[in-house]
């Protein structure tokens, strides 16, 4: 017998088997009760969960489904409008930091870039200089025009004698580590740019900032699945005469699905579940379902039959999806984990 070939539980002895699987059942149990309390509380009436713990419905209580149609019938307007805006948000985001942030880790790995440090830090300060100048009242447009111009100008004479310059690996690094940054260090500023804009709630901030947000995941687990992919394809595409964005569409995106499907679903679970950026960005029209949740127990105080109901509403499309695409999320994180 080969001491190296990969064993499973059907190979050890009856004892091991039952060992294992004793184990393996234990373990989930722990990992799916939460999800069965979950469940059956939904179908519990007030009585029940304040009178003590009961698990079997049926036996130990019987089920009903005021619960339910509390928050289905009685608040369908107050839950519906939410669950659209967390649906609509959630997936345009995903799919905006998706595309910007693919096309960035392709271009990332693919072409070079050297941009020189002097340049970039006047073009820095041009847009803090516009920043100052709109503050001080000078027209948006007016402001923004004059920075141009200066960087252009400071550009062409003073920038030419700068030599350092950075790669792609600290370009990459930078891209990354905003998602380093917490929010709550910049939901103020954030917070302004779109009462400014008059965009508070809104969709279109909350997609906007959700995507931004996102981008740098993108980015980081994109860059590592597009190193893995094998560069000869692309190269005889190119000697065929394809352009560089053809080869991108035709060749390396089809490639890159298992990665694709697997950034976006976890893309969508951070934008299903952000709390933060909706409680400072929406307030009714563009509210989400993490601030319905939350409302319902701040204003009521934890009623755990409505918020079980709630919380199924939240989380069964995202599992329910996750299931659906779990033998293309597997392989999309798995690649490039073994090599050799």
């Amino acid at each position: 017998m080969n001491p190296l070939r990969r064993r499973s539980v059907k190979d050890l002895p009856p004892a091991g088997k039952l060992a294992a699987y004793l184990v393996l059942g234990g373990w989930a149990l722990v990992v799916l009760f939460p999800l069965y309390w979950l469940v059956v509380t939904s179908f519990k009436l007030p009585i029940h969960v304040n009178s003590g713990p009961v698990y079997l419905p049926f036996v130990d209580f019987e089920p009903s489904l005021d619960a339910w149609r509390y928050i289905l019938v009685d608040l369908r307007s107050d839950t519906l409008r939410p669950y659209v805006n967390t649906v609509v948000v959630s997936l345009s985001s995903s799919a905006l930091a998706l595309l910007l942030g693919s096309a960035a880790a392709y271009a990332l790995i693919r072409f070079p870039y050297a941009p020189r440090v002097g340049v970039i830090a006047l073009f820095a300060g041009c847009v803090l200089l516009a920043a100052v100048a709109a503050g001080l009242g000078v027209p948006p447009a007016v402001a923004v025009v004059v920075a141009g111009a200066c960087f252009a100008l400071l550009a062409a004479t003073v920038g030419r004698r700068f030599t350092r310059a950075l790669s792609n690996r600290d370009l990459a690094f930078w891209v990354i580590s905003q998602r380093i940054l917490p929010p709550v260090a910049v939901v103020i500023p954030i917070y302004v740019l779109f009462q400014q804009l008059r965009l508070l709630d809104t969709r279109t901030a909350l997609i906007l900032t959700y995507a931004a947000t996102n981008l740098p995941i993108v980015v980081w687990l994109m860059r590592d699945y597009f190193d893995k992919l094998p560069w000869e394809l692309e190269e005889a595409a190119v000697v065929d005469g394809a352009s560089a964005f053809r080869v991108f569409r035709s060749i390396t995106l089809p490639l890159s699905v298992p990665g694709l499907v697997a950034t976006f679903l976890i893309v969508l679970v951070f934008a299903w579940n952000e709390y933060l950026l909706a409680l400072f960005l929406s307030s009714a029209d563009a509210q989400t379902m993490p601030l319905t949740v939350a409302a319902q127990n701040a204003t009521r105080g934890p009623q755990w039959w409505y918020m079980s109901v709630l919380i199924q509403i939240m989380i069964l499309p995202v599992i329910a999806l996750a299931i659906a695409l779990e033998r293309v999320v597997s392989r999309g994180l798995l690649v490039g984990a073994v090599k050799g």
